[in-house]
């Protein structure tokens, strides 16, 4: 595996002195661009999505299929980064990706100062015959789902080459993210913000008060499970990460 940053990471907007590295993990069926304004709307953070293999750029790779393992090859990435303190912020799937990014990090030695667990929710793990297994949906219920959780543009998903391209890559995500289920082992060190949506039905539900040690922030926001399209949680990670630009911002 390769661990070239520049291939694991999109930094449209590096700073030459950044305070903190934030990492951002995408979505089940999302990419890095999905975060491409976020740098020039958090003044001190130098701001980082992953890019997973199987989509955009890394189109002609495998999609993974193994989350744990993703996670350990995004750490082995961000150990070279650790110059300066990382935070990370991952949405719905991409927060389980961070999570087990996390404890990866700390594994290593390395204690990611916090972790936004976006579009989660603070609760039980769901009983797993409630999850529904995606290679049992055929693919317009698949892009049934893809709108009932809004982030996708109805026309664009109804377009046959868009269809072909994505549909791919959006069931092996499900596919990943269904075979992780339930995490065990030590909990994180480092302190958690779960952000859920006040209209989200379909918020990850995983016991975070239990997944680490660090200490658990609860905010809900107005919106759905793509909440933070119209209003991405900006000041919410001004106000949690302690930069001195913060004030100033």
């Amino acid at each position: 595996m390769t661990i070239d940053p520049a291939v694991w990471l999109q930094c449209p907007l590096p700073l030459p002195d950044p305070e903190v590295r934030l990492i951002c993990f995408p979505h089940a069926g999302g990419s890095a661009s999905f975060f491409r304004d976020w740098g020039h709307r958090l003044p001190g953070m130098e701001v980082h999505a992953v890019r997973y293999p199987g989509r955009a750029e890394r189109i002609a790779e495998s999609p993974p299929t193994d989350l744990v393992q993703l996670a350990s090859d995004v750490a082995d990435v961000l150990a070279k980064l650790t110059d300066r303190p990382l935070a990370l912020f991952g949405h719905s799937m991409g927060a389980a990706v961070a999570l087990e990014t996390a404890v990866a990090l700390e594994t290593r030695g390395t204690d990611p100062v916090h972790l936004f667990a976006s579009g989660c929710r603070n609760a039980p793990y769901p009983n797993p015959e409630q999850w529904q297994d995606p290679d049992d949906q055929d693919d317009a219920a698949v892009v049934e789902r893809l709108l009932t959780l809004g982030g996708t543009d109805p026309e664009l998903a109804a377009d046959p080459e868009f269809q072909e391209l994505v549909l791919p890559y959006v069931r092996a995500d499900g596919l990943m993210f269904h075979s992780y289920g339930l995490r065990t082992g030590p909990p994180l060190r480092c302190p958690v913000t779960t952000i859920t949506g006040d209209a989200d039905p379909d918020a990850d539900c995983r016991p975070w008060n239990q997944l680490t040690t660090g200490g658990l922030r609860e905010c809900v926001v107005y919106g759905d499970h793509f909440y933070l399209v119209p209003a991405p949680p900006y000041e919410l990670i001004r106000e949690v990460l302690p930069l001195r630009t913060r004030s100033a911002s």
